[in-house]
């Protein structure tokens, strides 16, 4: 039985219409800003995204393009001035930033309530202590797909191949959460395949293209692909060989196509849940 290509596209756009339903019936509306320094391409047309979705929401969007050479004291005015203005709801500091500037020092400077891509030490600490708080977006999107496929984590054997603190990490911590019964790996586990064998659902999360093979898929397991890696040939892959391990899985994502438009539907979500916290109606 061929694998059920999971829609990261269709469930993007019914989350991104249900919280534009939302919006419409506030008095004042969510607002996001994002803060982008330098001129990468990438992080350009990620940022045009955003503004994009932020669009189709009807959440208020404002963005900051700072040039690259800016100090780490400019960076933290910018970041403050956006804490005090009660428009802006969310803020979205656009990551890896140049070697110059010390990003755990402008990460600490967004307000927690703010953080709505969960990088905050308090956000994260709420996430492993199973508090109520804002969701990573990526991983949050997992959990979306895995819900709207059906797919109970409780019980199961969870493999999450990849230990970064925005995707690995939390993605596991989610996991546990639903029940799974969760491990953690990476390129540098022994016996990666042995591990991955025993996926009941399998998270890959290493950014390494082809480190999934279909020999290393379970069969009926659910495979989730979160790296978006370029293939070599101008176009994008993930972690995991598609082909081959469709032909063991059960259900299955596609790059791209699959966790990425959810991801950042999660961030309109995000935004949303922070402007009800603010006491938006």
């Amino acid at each position: 039985m061929a694998a059920v290509v999971m829609d990261g596209k269709a469930l993007a756009a019914k989350i991104k219409g249900d919280v534009r339903l939302q919006v419409e019936g506030m008095e004042r509306r969510p607002g996001l800003a994002v803060v982008l320094v330098g001129e990468d391409p990438a992080a350009l047309s990620y940022e045009a995204g955003k503004q994009r979705d932020c669009r189709q929401c009807g959440i208020y969007y404002d963005t900051f393009r700072l040039p690259g050479e800016v100090s780490q004291e400019e960076l933290a005015e910018v970041i403050q001035s956006l804490n005090d203005r009660e428009d802006i709801d969310g803020i979205l500091l656009l990551l890896p930033l140049p070697r110059h500037l010390d990003q755990r020092r402008a990460v600490l400077a967004i307000r927690a309530d703010k953080d709505v891509d969960c990088v905050h030490p308090a956000n994260m600490g709420d996430l492993v202590l199973g508090m109520d708080s804002l969701r990573p977006c990526t991983p949050a999107g997992v959990m979306r797909l895995l819900e709207e496929y059906q797919i109970d984590p409780g019980g199961r054997r969870c493999v999450v191949v990849g230990r970064s603190n925005i995707v690995g990490k939390p993605q596991a911590m989610l996991l546990l959460q639903k029940h799974g019964t969760v491990t953690v790996c990476h390129t540098r586990t022994s016996d990666l395949a042995a591990e991955c064998r025993q996926a009941d659902i399998l998270v890959a999360a290493a950014g390494r293209p082809g480190l999934i093979t279909g020999d290393m898929v379970k069969e009926g397991a659910a495979v989730i692909d979160v790296s978006i890696n370029p293939d070599g040939q101008g176009g994008l892959c993930g972690d995991v060989d598609f082909a081959a391990a469709a032909e063991h899985a059960a259900f299955i994502t596609p790059v791209p196509g699959g966790v990425g438009p959810v991801t950042r539907a999660m961030l309109m979500e995000n935004t949303l849940r922070a402007a009800l916290r603010h006491g938006k109606r």
